[in-house]
C-alpha cells in the first residue's frame, strides 16, 4: 500500500484494519536512525564527559554497553505492533487491566511532555545561536509549530520526515565529526583528559539504557501499521540496529565536544564546527521537529487511551487527535519556555526519575508478551467497558509493578534523592537493573501460578 503522506491519518488508539497495513522493516530502521539524530542526543552524549567526568575511551565504552543493553528492551516492544496493531499503551491493558493501566499510561503522557520541552529547549537555542535576531523563546515556538504540523498528519508523515532525516541529519553528523577530527585536529592532550571511574562508568551506562528504554513505550506505535506477518525478528533488527546506531554516533560526538569545547553543548557545537555551523545547526534543528512530533502524536494517543477507559463508548478520531494535539503542544511549550533557563540540571533529574518508573513497566510487559502469552491477546477486550477477559485491575502485575518501584529506592541517585547503596556506592545509580532483575522472574513465577489457578486471563501458556 502506497504512503499517503500528504493525507491526515483518521486512525487513533483503535486496531489498525489489515487493509491499511504497509510498511517494511527497513522503516522501522529509518523512523529511529532518523529521529534520533539530534541536539538533545548530543547533550545527552556530553553528560558522559560534562557531568561524569570520563575520558573519551571510557565515555565511548559507557555509551555503547547502554545502548545495546536499553536497546535490547526498545526492539522487543517494535516487534509487539504488527502483531497486535494497536498503541503500545492500549496493549498493556492486557498485563495491568483496563484502569490498572492508567497509571502507567499517565506517566507515559508526563514523560512525553517532559522529552518534548526538552527538545523544544536545545531547538530554540539553536536557533538562536545561528540567528541572533531569532531569541530562545521565538526559537522554541517555531519549533513547536514545525513539530505540529507533522504530529497532526501522523503516522506515515512522521515516518517520511525521519527518512528523510535519516539522510541529511546522517551526513551532518559526517560532516561534524570530519571537520572536528580532520580539519580542526583533536588536542594533543585528548587521551589525557578526564578519567574512568566506576561510578562515572555506571552512571552513563545507565543513562545510554534509560535512553533506548525510554522508547519502550512507544515504539510499537510505529510499527503497528506493518503487515501481521512481518515477523518478530525483522522487526525487531531493524528497530534495534535504527535506534542504537542512531543514538550512539550523536552521543560520542556529544561526549567528544565535552572535552574540547566549553559551555553550553549549542556553542560548543557551533564553535567546533566553525564556519560550517550554521548549515550544521540548521539541519539538527530541523530534526528536532521530527522527534519532538513523534513525542506529540504519541502522547496525544496515550491520552485518547486515558479518556477512552472513563468513556469506552468514545470513538476518538482526527478531530479529536489533531485537537489534542494542539493543546498537548501548548502544554511542552509552556514547559520549554519556564524551564529553559536550567533546562541541563532539570533534564538529568527528569531522566533518572524517569527510569525508575518505566524499567519495572517494561519487565512486566515484556515477560507477559513473550514467555506467558507468547503474543496472544484479545484485542477486543483493550476497549471493553470492563476491561474484557483482562478485567479492570491485575493485582499481580500491579503488585509486581510497584514493588519494582520500592525496591529501587536504595540504589537510586537524584539530586532530589539518592538512596543508600546508590551513596556507598559513590553515586552510582544502578536502580535500573535491581527492578529488571526483580521485577522479571518474580512476575513470571506468580502470573504463571495465577494462570494455573484460573485467576489470569486467557493465559498461554507454552
Amino acid at each position: 500500500m502506497k504512503e499517503e503522506i500528504a493525507v491526515i491519518e483518521h486512525n487513533t488508539i483503535y486496531p489498525i484494519p489489515a487493509g491499511e497495513r504497509h510498511g517494511r522493516a527497513g522503516d522501522l530502521f529509518t523512523v529511529w536512525f532518523g529521529s534520533n539524530i539530534m541536539i538533545l542526543t548530543i547533550a545527552t552524549g556530553a553528560l558522559a564527559t560534562t557531568r561524569f567526568q570520563l575520558s573519551l575511551i571510557a565515555a565511548v565504552v559507557a555509551i555503547l554497553v547502554g545502548n545495546l543493553a536499553g536497546g535490547v528492551f526498545m526492539a522487543l516492544h517494535a516487534a509487539q505492533g504488527p502483531q497486535l496493531g494497536v498503541p503500545q499503551m492500549v496493549q498493556s491493558r492486557g498485563q495491568f487491566g483496563s484502569f490498572g493501566a492508567i497509571f502507567v499510561v499517565a506517566l507515559v503522557v508526563i514523560m512525553y511532555l517532559g522529552f518534548v520541552a526538552s527538545n523544544l529547549v536545545l531547538g530554540g537555542e539553536s536557533l538562536h545561536s545561528i540567528a541572533g535576531g531569532i531569541s530562545d523563546r521565538m526559537g522554541i515556538v517555531l519549533i513547536t509549530i514545525l513539530s505540529l504540523v507533522a504530529a497532526i498528519y501522523g503516522y506515515d508523515l512522521i515516518h517520511a520526515y525521519a527518512r528523510w532525516m535519516t539522510w541529511v541529519c546522517g551526513a551532518a553528523l559526517a560532516a561534524c565529526f570530519f571537520w572536528i577530527i580532520v580539519i580542526d585536529g583533536l588536542p594533543q592532550d585528548i587521551w589525557q583528559r578526564g578519567g574512568s571511574s566506576t561510578n562515572g562508568l555506571l552512571g552513563m551506562i545507565s543513562v545510554g539504557a534509560l535512553w533506548q528504554i525510554a522508547y519502550a513505550p512507544y515504539v510499537s506505535d510505529y510499527s503497528r501499521y506493518m503487515p501481521a506477518d512481518s515477523g518478530v525478528r525483522p522487526t525487531f533488527w531493524a528497530s534495534y540496529g535504527g535506534c542504537v546506531l542512531g543514538s550512539v554516533l550523536p552521543m560520542v560526538l556529544g561526549a567528544l565536544l565535552g572535552l574540547v569545547t566549553r559551555g553550553g553543548i549549542v556553542s560548543g557545537l557551533a564553535q567546533a564546527t566553525h564556519p560550517i555551523s550554521i548549515l550544521i545547526v540548521v539541519v539538527f534543528s530541523i530534526g528536532i521537529g521530527a522527534t519532538t512530533a513523534m513525542n506529540v502524536y504519541c502522547g496525544v494517543l496515550s491520552s485518547i487511551t486515558v479518556g477512552q477507559t472513563f468513556a469506552p463508548n468514545w470513538r476518538a478520531g482526527a478531530a479529536a487527535r489533531i485537537a489534542l494535539s494542539v493543546i498537548f503542544s501548548v502544554l511542552a511549550l509552556a514547559m520549554a519556555l519556564w524551564g529553559a533557563r536550567n533546562f541541563m540540571v532539570n533534564y538529568e533529574n527528569f531522566l533518572s526519575l524517569l527510569l525508575c518508573v518505566m524499567a519495572p513497566w517494561t519487565a512486566v510487559n515484556l515477560v507477559d508478551f513473550y514467555l506467558i502469552r507468547h503474543g496472544h491477546y484479545d484485542v477486543p477486550s483493550f476497549f471493553a467497558r470492563d476491561g474484557g477477559i483482562y478485567g479492570r485491575y491485575n493485582a499481580v502485575a500491579l503488585t509486581c509493578y510497584g514493588l519494582g518501584i520500592v525496591v529501587q529506592l536504595p540504589f537510586l541517585a537524584t539530586d532530589v534523592f539518592t538512596g543508600p547503596i546508590a551513596k556507598a556506592l559513590g553515586g552510582a545509580d544502578i536502580s535500573w537493573l535491581i527492578a529488571l532483575a526483580v521485577v522479571s522472574p518474580l512476575y513470571y513465577v506468580w502470573a504463571r501460578r495465577s494462570a494455573n489457578r484460573g485467576t489470569l486471563a486467557n493465559p498461554q501458556i507454552g
